[in-house]
């Protein structure tokens, strides 16, 4: 259950405030501290294997990037700060970043390639908010891993399918297409993405998805806003 701790407090005293060790996970949602479970059991596993996956994909194509424990993305405003689940950098970009080397702090579109959250029971801050915001700061591509299908109908179909959706920014705006079972997963800033790592995630689609054993294929949907 996320938890709203207390309001309004400003970026900077967020930052100051952010417990060395704590059992929860903090963001700043519009001035409001809100307290956050660490991701577990399921959740830890889909999370861990993506980051495996990335590291793995960034190595064989050779990529300028890299995957950090931890780091918190300010909004364009000042007004937020979110932890993602997964996140690649692009290395030499964060020269550019501020408060990067003081406190793992992201300011600027720019150095993020990708942006990944891993849904969990508060489904409208990833497909509403952070989508608004991750779009407004510039960031390249966001994935929404709603593996539990947790996302409201108009996002993962009615009936519910465990889906990925993969947003791509083109020309200041989100191009949205959302994958399901049976569907090739495509993204725009890994075109040569690591065979194993498109296997898992279609495998816990598949695993979350009760249907018969000889599924119709969905095609990639594309999304309006």
């Amino acid at each position: 259950m996320i938890q709203a701790l207390r309001q309004p407090i400003a970026f900077n005293e967020f930052i100051e405030w952010l417990p060395e060790v704590s059992e929860c996970r903090y963001e700043l949602h519009r001035g409001a501290i809100v307290e956050m479970p660490k991701p577990r059991g399921k959740h830890s596993l889909v999370t861990g294997d993506l980051v495996f996956g990335l590291g793995n994909a960034i190595r064989r194509a050779n990529l300028p990037y890299t995957i950090p424990k931890e780091c918190i993305v300010r909004s364009l405003d000042g007004e937020s700060g979110y932890e993602p689940d997964a996140i690649a950098l692009d290395k030499a970009a964060l020269q550019n970043e501020p408060l990067w080397e003081s406190g793992s702090i992201l300011t600027l579109g720019e150095s993020i390639k990708l942006i990944v959250e891993v849904v969990s029971t508060n489904w409208r801050d990833d497909y509403f908010t952070k989508f608004g915001e991750y779009e407004a700061l510039g960031i390249q591509e966001y994935w929404i891993v709603d593996y539990a299908a947790l996302g409201g109908r108009r996002f993962i179909g009615n009936p519910k399918q465990p889906t990925f959706t993969v947003c791509n920014l083109v020309e200041g705006e989100y191009s949205v297409q959302r994958f399901q079972r049976g569907d090739n997963i495509l993204s725009p800033t890994f075109p040569e993405l690591d065979l194993r790592l498109i296997k898992f995630l279609q495998q816990e689609l598949i695993r979350a998805t009760k249907f018969s054993s000889n599924p119709a294929q969905i095609q990639a949907t594309p999304l309006h806003r």
